[in-house]
């Protein structure tokens, strides 16, 4: 692994996110910066659970299902983590296949209701 060690900020501009979502990770146990005084600095194994967290952020995973993925590797490594993502990604893609088809819906009936609309007005 790299030396890497960011700060609190660069942490923040890094991943695009506020201090109140790094604080807040860091208060659900998402991360566990080190601590000099009232400074945290956050080395290789934070920056990569941080990129996971984002990248599950990114599809729609819940911070406590993340959560628990993360400390399957700690506790069980990486093959039951990789068997764990396979199955939390199975579920996902479900959930988001039923959103797309919610929203599909949703467009097609606003759709026909503007067509209508829109047809009743070249009438008057």
């Amino acid at each position: 692994m790299s030396d890497i060690r960011l700060s609190f900020k660069e942490m923040c501009a890094k991943f695009d996110v506020t201090p109140r979502t790094l604080r807040y990770y860091e208060y659900i146990e998402l991360l566990e910066p080190e601590r000099e005084g009232r400074s945290r600095f956050f080395g290789p194994r934070e920056v990569a659970r941080m990129t996971l967290i984002m990248r599950g952020r990114r599809f729609g995973i819940k911070l406590e299902n993340i959560r628990q993925w993360l400390m399957i590797y700690e506790h069980e490594g990486t093959a039951a983590q990789m068997q764990a993502f396979v199955d939390m990604a199975d579920k996902q893609y479900a959930e988001l296949e039923e959103q797309k088809a919610q929203l599909e819906e949703a467009m097609h009936e606003l759709k026909t209701l503007r067509d209508e609309t829109a047809a009743e007005l070249e009438k008057m």
